[in-house]
């Protein structure tokens, strides 16, 4: 099977995150939970953000923030589901 490179996801992924990502429904790789990003509670530490799990406080994702860019890690989302 061939595969293409990783620009063929530049129009889904622009998609995907050029809406308000706080509606979008995420579950937790810790417990199952389904629920808004808008839900989840939020530590933010300088320029590092953690988002937990509101129901069992599992880590879903974390952002570190630089003058350069910014580095997304979604270790503890399983899925994540924005509606069109």
């Amino acid at each position: 099977m061939t595969h293409l490179d990783g620009n063929v996801l530049a129009g889904p992924l622009s998609e995907l995150f050029s809406v308000d990502m706080t509606v979008a429904v995420g579950r937790c790789a810790g417990c199952g939970d389904q629920s808004v990003l808008a839900s989840a509670m939020v530590y933010e530490s300088g320029p590092d953000i953690v988002v937990r799990c509101h129901h069992c406080d599992d880590v879903l994702m974390t952002l570190v923030q630089s003058p350069d860019d910014l580095r997304v890690e979604f270790r503890g989302i399983q899925m994540l589901r924005v509606t069109r």
